[in-house]
């Protein structure tokens, strides 16, 4: 018994120091599996904070892309109808003395239409004079004073630009022959219309003007136009012959959508000639600076609230503008509506 004892007294002991000795080696192994597991989740929180940074610039830059475009457009806030009715193409002129005039035209769904142009007057801006019927087999007004303050209107007559002429705004007389015909070095123009003058600083005429082609813009999606409508400009030193100096703006491009009309130059804050019209998504603005326009537009203004519709039943088409008692104004057509407006704000 004392053997048995002793021997299993022995063997214990040998198990102890058989015990002892492996005991370092798991507290070693253990420390290792608790390095790893430290460095692991260190390696997962930096992987993690780099994932949060990483969503949170990308938030915060889709959040300024979109605050800028916000920003952008709704600098124009609208405003109401100014000329209700089936009226389109408003032109607006600085009478002088705090008084406006507003030219405009019938639109095709007028009863007994033909081609009438009216104007009426206002001194705010919003409310404005009955309108008068002041000419008839013209389409798309553009009147510019003149220096020796004579009024000149261009207008669509047969598919080109003429024009007449008239010493209180009101009574005007045609003159002879065509401004601008449908003849344009590379293109075939099925008509030429919507025009837009300017008379710059230093005397020169400044003209840009709607080409359309009867050709469809090639694009993936399905265009309510059949046709590409381009601007082109020309310069003249009497307002009567021009010289045709090409493309102003080439609609061309998935901007756009082969779709640009209702040119309208007006002289910015900044004394920079800026030309705005309309396409599918709303009003755009270009620059023109030594005698070039910029390429790139610039979007302004729209009355959708669906972002989602790619073309609006009535988008604001032909946009004209004036700076009214320190604001700036925009009137726009809305298709047998009227003419309405925005203000800058």
């Amino acid at each position: 018994m004392l053997n048995e004892v002793k021997s299993a007294s022995g063997g214990k002991e040998a198990n102890q120091t058989t015990g002892a000795m492996e005991a370092p080696k798991k507290s070693k192994l253990w420390l290792w599996i608790v390095l790893l597991l430290i460095v692991a989740a260190v390696a997962v929180a930096f992987v993690l904070r780099d994932k949060k940074t990483a969503d949170k610039d990308t938030t915060e830059t889709t959040k300024s892309e979109n605050s800028t475009t916000s920003k952008e457009t709704a600098k124009w806030k609208e405003g109401g109808v100014a000329i209700a009715g089936k009226y389109a193409d408003a032109e607006v002129v600085d009478l002088g003395n705090g008084n406006y005039r507003i030219y405009y035209s019938a639109e095709p769904e007028t009863p007994n239409f033909n081609g009438q142009i009216y104007t009426a007057t206002s001194t705010d801006g919003v409310t404005w004079t009955a309108g008068v019927e002041i000419k008839q087999g013209a389409t798309f007004p553009d009147v510019v004073k003149l220096p020796d303050n004579r009024w000149r209107m261009y207008y669509q007559q047969n598919q080109v630009i003429k024009s007449a002429i008239s010493a209180d705004g009101l009574s005007f007389t045609d003159e002879p022959g065509t401004r601008i015909d449908k003849t344009e070095t590379g293109f075939t123009i099925d008509n030429m219309a919507a025009s837009s003058t300017a008379l710059l600083s230093d005397g020169t005429f400044l003209m840009v003007y709607r080409g359309l082609i009867n050709v469809l813009y090639s694009t993936t999606e399905k265009l309510p136009n059949q046709t590409t409508q381009l601007f082109f400009y020309a310069t003249s030193t009497d307002g009567l012959t021009w010289q045709k100096k090409g493309l102003a703006l080439d609609s061309r491009n998935e901007t756009l959508l082969g779709f640009s009309d209702g040119a309208e130059l007006v002289q910015w804050d900044d004394d920079k000639i800026r030309l705005y019209f309309w396409s599918y998504k709303g009003v755009y603005h270009t620059t023109y600076e030594n005698g070039l326009f910029v390429s790139t537009p610039t979007f302004d203004f729209t009355n959708s609230t669906n972002p989602n519709v790619a073309f609006s039943e009535n988008p604001p088409g032909d946009p004209t503008l004036m700076k009214i008692n320190n604001i700036w104004y925009m009137y726009y057509g809305q298709h047998t509506k009227g003419i309405y407006y925005a203000t800058l704000q």
